[in-house]
Order: C-alpha cells, then sequence, then structure tokens
C-alpha cells in the first residue's frame, strides 16, 4: 500500500466508528479499512453506503456481485476480485462462471460473453458492467436488454452497485491496496 497502516496511534478516530467497521467485517480491519480510516467523515460514509450496497439491496445478491468482479477484472483492482469472487460463490455462482468471465476480460473485454455456463442475464450483466466500466456510457441496446428483467428499483440497484465497485476500483488502485495475508 502506498500509506502507511492506519492505526490509532498515528491517528486516533472514534472508538464508536472503528466498532461499526469492525461489526460489519466480523471483527476485524482489512486493508482497505486501514486506508479509509485516516479520513474520519470518509470512513464513516463508506462504512454506511457499502453496507448498504452490498447487504441491503433486494436485487440479485449474485448478479450484483457477477457485476462487482467484471469491474474489479477489468480495472485490475486485484483486491476487489479477492474479496468478491468468493462472495459470488457464496451467492450461488459457480467457478465455471468466474472462469469464463475471466477469459473474456482477457480475450475482448468489450465482446458478448458466449460462455454456455452463463444464461442470458449473466451475458446482460456483464456487458452492462463492462460498458459502464470501459466507457461510462451504456448502449440503448444492452440497457433496454436489461429493462426486460428488472423493474426501475432493480436497475437503480445493480446500476449503483456497479458504479460503486468502480469507484472502489479506483480506490484500491490508485493506493496500492493489496489482498490481506
Amino acid at each position: 500500500m502506498r500509506l502507511p497502516d492506519w492505526t490509532p496511534e498515528r491517528k486516533p478516530q472514534p472508538a464508536e466508528l472503528v466498532d461499526a467497521i469492525k461489526a460489519r467485517r466480523g471483527g476485524t480491519l482489512i486493508n482497505l479499512d486501514k486506508a479509509l480510516l485516516w479520513s474520519e467523515p470518509l470512513a464513516r460514509g463508506w462504512n454506511t453506503y457499502l453496507r448498504a450496497v452490498r447487504t441491503e439491496l433486494p436485487t440479485s445478491r449474485r448478479l450484483r456481485e457477477l457485476g462487482i468482479c467484471t469491474v474489479a477484472l477489468l480495472t485490475g483492482a486485484h483486491y476487489e476480485y479477492h474479496h468478491h469472487a468468493p462472495d459470488f460463490l457464496s451467492a450461488g455462482g459457480s467457478q465455471a462462471q468466474l472462469d469464463a468471465l475471466q477469459a473474456l476480460v482477457r480475450r475482448d473485454p468489450r465482446g458478448v460473453p458466449d460462455a454456455a455456463v452463463l444464461d442470458e442475464l449473466d451475458r446482460l450483466v456483464i456487458r452492462y458492467a463492462a460498458q459502464m466500466t470501459l466507457d461510462v456510457k451504456v448502449s440503448d441496446e444492452v440497457f433496454d436488454a436489461l429493462r426486460r428483467h428488472f423493474d426501475e428499483t432493480g436497475l437503480v440497484e445493480l446500476t449503483s452497485a456497479i458504479a460503486t465497485y468502480n469507484m472502489v476500483a479506483r480506490f484500491l488502485v490508485a493506493l496500492q491496496i493489496t489482498p490481506e495475508d
């Protein structure tokens, strides 16, 4: 990491904030937290917002994680992929689907996924995440196809998850935050 790990000795933060982050993480701080805690307002807002995106949205967790893994691979955010590939698997995704996603990103990140292990909706989510990440602008073709699968709430939630993890990826890559041992 380009910054030293945050510690309470280096920059004291409110105990309730550190405890809230630890509670969301299952009791420990991860390397991302040790960067965020250099800024109390950022760490507080991030913890609240990311908790909502990760755990409070009713839109398919598997599809959100597929979008997040797509972002991670496209941006080179290895830390993000390290943390979200297992979440994709625990949400019902398969290793074969992750392998197909990795192959697509290496072969043609703007291409149409054709792996048999990915269904139509998986392919759409990957294309949507790729267009949001690489081009920012999303084609009417992809958006209209997604509209057939999601209501307005689902579209907003999927879009926000992908957009959020583009932000996360850029933070992780710029600060060279690496996965925990």
